[in-house]
């Protein structure tokens, strides 16, 4: 597969953050905002790229959210019960759950 050949103000690959096949991974897109990051973090990068970088990182973050939504709601966690071994979908914990508040 082909970069894509856009690049934005700080000469930087735009990634791909659509659906599909030409879409960018959860991992290419977190390393991308280990990238943005560290360049936003030094003092030498003007105020428009910033910008441009800081929308970028925003898309990222929203795009890395959506794929752990998904993936969540995918995951299956096997439980032992007394008819054996099942399914049921996988739900994280909450810390305020209303369990907890009652003892």
């Amino acid at each position: 597969m082909e970069a894509n050949p856009e690049t934005n103000e700080a000469g930087m690959d735009k990634p791909v953050l659509g659906e599909g096949e030409n879409a960018i991974s959860f991992e290419e897109a977190m390393e991308r905002l280990e990238r943005i990051v560290t360049r936003l973090e030094s003092s030498d990068v003007p105020l428009e790229t910033a910008i441009e970088l800081y929308q970028e990182g925003m898309a990222l973050s929203r795009l890395c959210g959506r794929k752990l939504e998904q993936v969540e709601r995918r995951i299956e966690m096997l439980v032992e019960d007394e008819n054996g071994v099942g399914h049921k979908p996988f739900a994280p914990a909450r810390e305020d759950s209303a369990a907890d508040k009652g003892d």
